[in-house]
């Protein structure tokens, strides 16, 4: 009702909403949130705003039905490949290959596709090659990549400078070579 209200007493024309990992619209655990969330999405899209989504668990199916709109963007936090960084960093998130697979599903229907890849842990934080990772998504209409920038555990190391600046070359590398919109924050 409060979203309803809101979208007739606005004025101005919302163009998009973002639904966020603040209040991660479909955590794992929590049904009652994802069935919100896609309510809200299709009362958005029937105002005509569009709805852009990161989650850290697994985008529904139901995303690629007809009352959705094709220009709303389906995504996923994606950091890692490794299951024990996701245990240690990321309690209670959707495994990495379900996150991945769902993603691909709604691509291969579709949808319009983004994939974070913010905060990239150094290698002081996990050791990890960054081809495997743009390889499972190299399917995605978007790539976001960014630092870890929300602890010191990265900065202890005196080139996590050079590291990240190395990294963003592969990722701009890439992105090109498989026509994805890259945004590089890093």
């Amino acid at each position: 009702e409060l979203l309803e209200h809101e979208l007739a007493r606005r004025r101005e024309r919302i163009g998009v909403v973002h639904l966020c990992l603040t209040t991660d619209p479909f955590m794992v655990g929590y049904p009652e949130v994802s069935s919100l969330s896609l309510e809200l999405i299709a009362r958005l899209n029937l105002h005509g705003v569009r709805a852009s989504v990161l989650t850290k668990g697994v985008l529904p199916a139901a995303l690629a039905d007809r009352r959705f709109d094709r220009r709303n963007t389906l995504g996923i936090s994606l950091v890692s490949l490794d299951e024990g960084f996701r245990s240690r960093f990321e309690p209670g998130a959707a495994p990495y290959g379900e996150r991945v697979a769902a993603l691909a599903r709604l691509h291969a229907a579709g949808c319009r596709t983004l994939v974070h890849i913010e905060p990239y842990p150094t290698p002081r934080i996990v050791r990890q090659e960054i081809a495997p990772l743009l390889s499972a998504v190299a399917f995605v209409d978007e790539l976001y990549f960014g630092g870890w920038n929300y602890s010191a555990l990265p900065g202890e190391s005196a080139d996590a400078g050079a590291f990240y600046r190395e990294q963003a070359q592969i990722v701009r590398a890439f992105c090109r070579a498989h026509a994805i919109r890259a945004t590089l924050g890093a």
